[in-house]
């Protein structure tokens, strides 16, 4: 399961970085690399979603593991 961990905070790293560029930037780098809501970046949004899920999940466990 630490793998899976791993995996999902870079990916929720990637989509963290990219919202910066677009707050700062107004840049999308996803949509300028892959095409914007081309098949390729709908995917990556997705598996960048997944990732903070799963990011929260582990949060959740862990706050609730320190009480």
């Amino acid at each position: 399961m630490e793998t899976i961990q791993k995996i999902a905070l870079v990916f929720t790293i990637i989509g963290a970085l990219n919202w910066g560029l677009i707050g700062l930037f107004d840049v999308d780098l996803v949509a300028t690399l892959f095409g914007s809501m081309s098949m390729l970046s709908r995917v990556i949004y997705t598996i960048v979603g997944i990732a903070g899920l799963i990011n929260i999940g582990i949060f959740l466990y862990h706050f609730d593991e320190k009480k």
